[in-house]
């Protein structure tokens, strides 16, 4: 269960998720970003996953940073 990847921040902002990523990684903590935009007009979202056991920290971690 702890291999589990929760999604925790969702921008249509590629930058934010590169911003959102590096607050984590900062904070010792795994993340993953999905990129689901449409490569030639850039609508979409852009996802940032971590592992179930870092959830409520990734959030947290993300709301004091003035991210989410």
């Amino acid at each position: 269960m702890d291999n589990e990847w929760i999604c925790v921040f969702i921008t249509g902002y590629y930058y934010q998720a590169l911003f959102a990523r590096e607050c984590l990684y900062d904070q010792d903590i795994e993340s993953v970003i999905v990129n689901k935009q449409d490569s030639t007009y850039l609508f979409g979202d852009v996802e940032i996953f971590v592992r179930q056991n870092d959830v409520i920290k990734a959030k947290h971690i993300l709301k004091t940073s003035g991210i989410e």
